[in-house]
């Protein structure tokens, strides 16, 4: 059995588009693009789901709180979930807030310090792991987020290359959702469920392919 941890934000937690800040709701494992993953990937595979809405990459969130910093969190995720034979990292997306006045170089410099955990945490959750970077789509300053992330859209579409340069350096797979998937317009930041499945199927494709 290959188990496979997803460390994520709110999509992949699954949190559907939204339409204020009262509307939350989440689609279910088998709509959301682990769930969808694992059922393409299908028997021999766990897919372990790490989502939290408004996870950052190593920052703590001065309205939201500093649960909400994915380094805090990261190694003890790993060692509670090892061994692992593979990590999808999926995260930059809340960096984009306005609120912390982010370049695109420093969010992927955020997301390599993580990278860095989980290449060293190897040692005991598993000498072989293999990590899946995925770069998101570039958001859109649309709906009741849209001042939140202010700026956004531009920093976006410039991050798949600089993340795409990380992974070259750390010699681990990248994919960037933009290839496959678009970001809903009615908030901006989250995906619609035709989206979730085009993102599970590609990166069970993806994962096939690294755990052969």
């Amino acid at each position: 059995m290959k188990s496979i941890l997803c460390y994520g934000d709110s999509n992949t937690h699954g949190t559907k588009p939204m339409r204020d800040s009262k509307d939350i709701a989440r689609f279910s494992f088998g709509e959301r693009w682990p769930g969808v993953a694992s059922a393409e990937l299908g028997e021999g595979f766990r897919m372990i789901e790490e989502g939290l809405p408004g996870r950052t990459t190593v920052h703590d969130d001065p309205i939201e709180g500093p649960h909400k910093n994915g380094k805090t969190y990261l190694l003890p995720c790993l060692e509670s979930h090892a061994p692992l034979d593979a990590v999808v990292l999926a995260l930059g997306v809340n960096d984009l807030k306005a609120r912390f006045g982010l370049r695109p170089s420093d969010i992927a410099a955020g997301v390599s310090v993580l990278v860095d955990i989980i290449q060293s945490a190897a040692v005991f959750t598993n000498p072989t792991t293999k990590i899946l970077l995925l770069a998101p789509p570039v958001i859109l300053e649309t709906g009741w987020l849209g001042e939140m992330f202010t700026g956004g859209a531009d920093k976006s579409s410039q991050l798949p290359g600089c993340l795409q340069a990380i992974a070259a350096t750390r010699n681990i797979d990248f994919f960037p959702l933009g290839s496959v998937a678009h970001i809903s317009p009615i908030d901006g930041i989250h995906f619609d469920a035709a989206n979730h499945q085009a993102i599970g199927k590609a990166v069970a494709l993806k994962l096939k392919a690294m755990l052969a």
